[in-house]
């Protein structure tokens, strides 16, 4: 396959309806920024303005004939749609055009093969790529003979047409198995957190809103962090002290994404598990994006699809040293920060303690001075609020907050 400069030459394609003209744009940004974060280079736009999708070709017969020029005039590899295509839709445009035919979920698939670093998240994504290949393998023998390489074909998705499917279904079954024996020991691992009085807390939002730096500010985690779509694919929790001395875990998550394809939401659900379970969310949203509201809307679709929408919710809006304007759409509670800045970090950390003290019940404790050893984890695992000795009785009054069910404040 002939690269310019080690990149893949790809032509973006999407339908533009009637009075969603911004909607659209900003879509159609996000594809060309998929197709880069895959190794892609868009080298031309297309688009056309329709109520509905050509059932044969997506796009009018004029504009496959406009597109068939445009490819064979800048020698584009790949056309990249941003409607998922039926496998009919990739036939017959392949019939008419000399180029790799695929669509955004494909495109979404391919950089979760890429990042995915664990067993797990690896497993997660095969199972995902397999479930979108299984249905769209009749009828596309000359599409899949040109997937050779390059964005849509990494992982199992160079497998052929000739493939038989119910290899394709042994193979889903047995990384379910898999998935199954993961999913069991991070169970016993959550279990545990759950039982030692620790306060959970998770990240969720959309994808490049800044939960990793987030992670990395707040804990010692180290996590990848780029300015990229889904640069965190696998799950990471690590431990997090707030100003009080308390400490709590923090666990990232994969971002969300418009569209985001149902195999992945599927594939990641137990994944998304680790959050599901936690006490308070923070959901990260970047304060500096255009399509803020929508961004939003996303991540509250999915919360309520994965049942989460009941969690206890922090809203930090990052990024504000990037911001224009003030946020003119708000979910509360919340705070905005930038994550690059040390004295926001302290910010988010005492409007998390002020939200966990919501949920938490207060205590009022009298330790014996020889029991040292209580007062030690009242600090680490509850928010101790007030300490004093009392010489008289040899005993330390403690007033502070537990999470509902410490065993720590059960006298």
């Amino acid at each position: 396959m002939e690269q310019d400069q080690g990149y893949e030459k790809v032509i973006i394609v999407g339908i533009e309806k009637q009075n969603e003209e911004d909607a659209f744009r900003y879509s159609f940004d996000e594809l060309e920024q998929l197709v880069e974060n895959a190794g892609g280079k868009v080298v031309a736009r297309l688009s056309q303005k329709r109520e509905r999708i050509d059932h044969k070709t997506v796009i009018g017969k004029g504009k496959v004939t406009e597109l068939k020029n445009l490819a064979e005039e800048l020698g584009a590899q790949t056309i990249v749609f941003n409607q998922e295509l039926s496998p009919s839709h990739v036939r017959n445009i392949q019939e008419l055009i000399d180029a790799k035919v695929i669509d955004r979920i494909q495109v979404i698939l391919d950089i979760f093969a890429l990042r995915a670093q664990s067993k797990e998240g690896t497993l997660q994504v095969q199972l995902a790529q397999l479930s979108y290949i299984l249905p769209r393998l009749a009828g596309q023998g000359e599409n899949m003979s040109r997937l050779g390489a390059g964005i849509g074909t990494r992982g199992p998705g160079e497998t052929k047409l000739e493939t038989d499917r119910r290899h394709i279904q042994r193979q889903m079954t047995e990384i379910r198995k898999e998935l199954k024996k993961i999913a069991a020991h991070r169970e016993r691992s959550r279990e545990q957190r759950k039982n030692s009085n620790v306060f959970q807390i998770g990240l969720i939002g959309y994808t490049n809103a800044g939960k990793s730096t987030l992670l990395n500010k707040l804990t010692d985690a180290e996590t990848y962090e780029k300015d990229q779509l889904f640069a965190t694919l696998d799950p990471l929790t690590r431990k997090s002290e707030l100003p009080s001395g308390m400490q709590v875990t923090l666990t990232d998550t994969v971002g969300f994404i418009q569209d985001l394809p149902t195999q992945l939401i599927e594939a990641f659900k137990s994944t998304l598990e680790e959050s599901k379970h936690v006490d308070m969310l923070l959901h990260v949203v970047d304060a500096s994006n255009e399509n803020i509201k929508a961004h939003e809307e996303t991540v509250i679709e999915l919360m309520e699809e994965l049942g989460m929408n009941l969690i206890p919710t922090l809203t930090v809006y990052n990024k504000k040293d990037l911001m224009d304007e003030p946020i003119r759409s708000a979910l509360y509670p919340n705070c905005t920060i930038s994550a690059r800045k040390d004295a926001d970090i302290q910010i988010l950390r005492e409007a998390i303690e002020k939200e966990m003290k919501k949920q938490m019940v207060p205590y009022q404790l009298s330790i014996p001075v020889e029991r040292g050893d209580w007062l030690v984890e009242l600090r680490q695992f509850t928010l101790l609020e007030r300490q004093l000795f009392d010489e008289e009785n040899q005993v330390y009054a403690v007033e502070g907050y537990a999470k509902k069910g410490s065993t720590l404040v059960q006298e």
